[in-house]
This record gives structure tokens, sequence and C-alpha cells, in this order.
């Protein structure tokens, strides 16, 4: 039996839920609004074709200001990446990480004790740790060869938040022409930081996917959950 610390996780909130309610968004919910419990953007790709490598993308706390000094990870925070071998759906392997003194720290992956909406700290299987970065990022690679960074990144989000709310706006006047060009459109959050946590991993480590996407390719299937110290 796996050793875990005895450190109960809560529910983790917004990836879980976007899936099973179908449309939570970041900042929507109120217990995770302005923490880094709140998910803004979740990204896993390949970092250049035919690698045999994997990028998770984790950012939380979006529209962190520069002059509020980037935010800070909460240390009652625990994110996980959960990662679907065989496509029911449930995980088979989760990275965790988790914020200390300054640096974040990084379990797995492996197969969890317990799937679902709890979790616990796995720390008998440590991958790695990295400081947090402040304005000069740093990144951390391993003798396995997986790399780590944790700290604030330019928001990647465009969104031109104002001409949104006036096309979804009842006044039939409010956006006679719809969505704006990209020439013309503004981004409103242009300036604006959020705090990632970045995993690029040799798939070797991460097992063998039989899960197939849409097109018929073999695939990860993979989401983010963040769970908070009960």
């Amino acid at each position: 039996m796996k050793k875990t610390t005895k450190i109960a996780m809560g529910l983790g909130v917004l990836a879980l839920l976007a899936i099973a309610l179908v449309s939570a968004d970041h900042i929507d919910a109120p217990s995770a609004a302005g923490s880094t419990a709140d998910i803004a953007d979740f990204y896993a790709f390949e970092p250049s074709e035919g690698s045999n490598n994997t990028v998770f993308v984790v950012d939380v706390q979006s529209d962190v200001l520069p002059e509020l000094a980037y935010g800070s990870f909460d240390e009652d925070v625990l994110t996980e990446i959960n990662i679907d071998l065989n496509g029911d759906l449930v995980e088979d392997q989760v990275i965790q990480a988790i914020a200390r003194d300054g640096r974040m720290y990084f379990f797995g992956p492996t197969a969890p004790d317990q799937t679902g909406l709890s979790s616990q700290v796995l720390v008998d299987y440590p991958l790695g740790d990295v400081e947090i970065s402040g304005a000069t990022p740093t990144v951390e690679t391993t003798s396995d060869g997986v790399s780590l960074f944790a700290g604030p990144r330019q928001d990647p989000f465009f969104f031109d938040f104002f001409q949104f709310n006036a096309v979804i706006s009842p006044e039939t006047d409010s956006a006679p022409g719809g969505f704006l060009p990209p020439e013309e459109a503004a981004d409103t959050f242009d300036g604006a930081n959020t705090l990632s946590i970045i995993v690029e991993i040799p798939n070797s480590m991460l097992g063998t996917p039989t899960a197939t996407n849409a097109l018929g390719f073999t695939v990860y299937k993979t989401w983010v959950t963040t769970n908070r110290k009960q």
C-alpha cells in the first residue's frame, strides 16, 4: 500500500465541474475565485512534432496584474493532473504539485490511492521540485529528463470582453456587426498575468495509452483538478 501524507485534500473544483456540469468557468466559483485553486487554462501537447515528450501547462489565478506582485501559490492547494490511459475517463496516473516555502514540489506520475474527488499527497513518489519564479523564470530539469516550472506568465488568453458582452446583450443594436475582426478587437486582458505550473515529461513515464480521440488517434485523456486542504 502506498504511503501518503495524513493531509486529506477535499474536492478539486473547476476543471471537474466543467466536465460534469458542462460550463463552469474560472472566476465563476466564489470559493475559488481570486486564489490559486481557480483554474484558468489547461494545455497538454507535444513540444514538437514526433516528440516523445508531453507538456502539461496549468494556469491558475488569472488576471494577476504586475503591480500585485504576481500573486502567490496557496500552500493549502494541491494541483493534480489526471491522466486516463484506457478511455474510461477515470484517472490511471496522476501528477501532483504543491507549494512549500517558495518551491513547487511535484509527485508522480503514479496510480492514485483513490480516484475521484479527493486526494492525498503521494510523498513516496517525488518527481522533483523547482524554485517558484519571480520576474526571471527558473526551470529545473531532473535526471529523468523531466522539466519543471512554477511562477508567473503572461496570460495567453486573447479576449475582447466588452465586445463579447455587447454581442450577447439582449439589446439588438448593441453589436450590430457581431464580433470584431482581429485587427479591430481589443485584448481586454492584455498585460495581465497568470500563475503557471508546467511539466514536460517523457511519454515513457506516463504509460501506454489505448484511448483514442474522434479521429482514431491514440491519445492521453487528461484533465486537471485543484484540491484544497480540509
